[in-house]
């Protein structure tokens, strides 16, 4: 679905925590630590913290 590369994945960084991230189909580019979800548009990932939701692990 998401067209992110997975070299792209393993630069990004949480712009919160600056820690790792990983790409969850379909909510987009999660952080496991901050528990936040940044969109992803156009195929590109938005990594503002104005722009990321809460997690729903359910």
């Amino acid at each position: 679905m998401k067209n992110v590369n997975d070299e792209l994945l393993q630069i990004l960084a949480c712009p919160q925590c600056k820690g790792p991230v990983e790409l969850v189909e379909p909510q987009g580019i999660v952080c496991r630590a901050c528990q936040l979800v940044y969109p992803i548009r156009d195929d590109i990932p938005v990594m503002l913290i104005d722009e990321a939701m809460p997690l729903d692990e359910s």
